[in-house]
């Protein structure tokens, strides 16, 4: 019966955080698009909430645990609180400028500088915490033969899905210029090193829902109806975003529907990379892959590709075809097989 009351208690500090700071932001960021700020510090900071979330429900309610990384949770709550505090003032105090025709905060580059500082004290901290502390708290990183595989059979999938969509569009060419272009691949291999850099966004996502709340969401509700179900809770995560970053708020509801179809099938396969490996750096690597090749790919290499897009209703059968069939497929694998009592 404790045990169950600490579970519950958990799972209410891990909403207020993960949830009640991304909605009560997204209120600013509907003030701010009214008043046309620049945007970009939203996203970046709401990536390490449901980390946050976790790291603050086991720092009060396991505070006997000796092996909990009590100074790596501190500091990552307190990065967090800080990337929160520079977006209230992008807001608040916005020192915007015109960049290009575009809205430009001065508070962007304190950002980028916080999220790199903060990444490299975050390696230093994790590293610091010991084996056994990242054992007990799914830090650790472990089988990293199938972990490769898996990695690479994201980076497969994700380029085939792209020259589809490229061959349904017409620009299969295009494609294949940008591939031949020397560019892209020093850009590619300029990216994987920023990984590094910017470790604390992608960590703050997995961490909380594929360590967290994932095996929580399973042992309710099976292990394929709980990863469709956290696919949903996590593409209405994306909410204020969907509607003020992604798209225009008219294409808002639009960009929610399509964020459904990438969370749930994206969502199942990276768990199923998690199930196989029990190594959460595996779908911290893969989302950071899926952000920012992208921005490699479609020849743009600037993250500027993710802001405004132009998404259409007609557009979201195609894509849930073409997600559940590239990615959606290993649900059905023995993985995801119910064990008989």
């Amino acid at each position: 019966m404790k045990f169950m009351q600490t579970e519950k208690k958990q799972l209410l500090i891990y909403v207020i955080i993960a949830y009640g700071i991304t909605y009560v932001m997204g209120l600013l960021m509907w003030y701010s698009y009214g008043k046309g700020l620049d945007l970009s510090a939203f996203p970046k900071a709401q990536m390490l909430y449901p980390a946050a979330g976790v790291m603050m429900a086991y720092l009060i309610t396991k505070k006997g645990d000796k092996n909990l990384p009590t100074a790596f949770y501190i500091f990552f709550v307190a990065l967090t609180a800080v990337l929160v505090v520079c977006t209230a003032a992008s807001v608040l105090a916005p020192q915007n400028r015109d960049l290009m025709s575009m809205p430009y905060s001065q508070w962007a580059p304190i950002m980028n500088y916080v999220i790199i500082g903060g990444s490299v004290i975050f390696w230093i901290l994790l590293l610091q915490s010991g084996k056994e502390k990242r054992r007990s708290y799914g830090l650790n990183s472990e089988h990293w033969n199938i972990s490769i595989r898996m990695i690479l059979l994201f980076i497969g999938l994700y380029l085939l899905r792209f020259v589809i969509a490229c061959a349904l569009s017409g620009q299969l060419s295009e494609f294949g210029k940008i591939m031949a272009n020397p560019t892209t691949w020093i850009i590619f291999f300029t990216v994987l090193v920023n990984f590094f850099l910017s470790v604390v966004a992608f960590f703050g996502e997995e961490y909380g829902w594929r360590y967290y709340l994932q095996p929580l969401l399973q042992k309710k509700f099976g292990l394929k109806g709980g990863v469709i179900l956290l696919g949903c809770v996590w593409a209405v995560w994306h909410l204020p975003i969907d509607f003020f970053y992604y798209t225009t708020p008219d294409m808002g509801l639009a960009a929610l529907a399509s964020q459904f179809v990438t969370c749930i099938s994206l969502g199942i396969f990276m768990a199923y990379t998690y199930m196989k490996t029990q190594n959460i750096w595996v779908p911290i690597i893969i989302h950071f892959l899926n952000n920012n090749m992208v921005v490699v790919f479609s020849g743009t290499y600037s993250s500027d590709v993710l802001q405004n897009q132009q998404i259409h209703w007609g557009a979201i059968p195609v894509a849930l075809v073409m997600n559940l069939l590239i990615y959606g497929w290993v649900i059905f694998l023995k993985s995801f097989k119910e064990k008989k009592a």
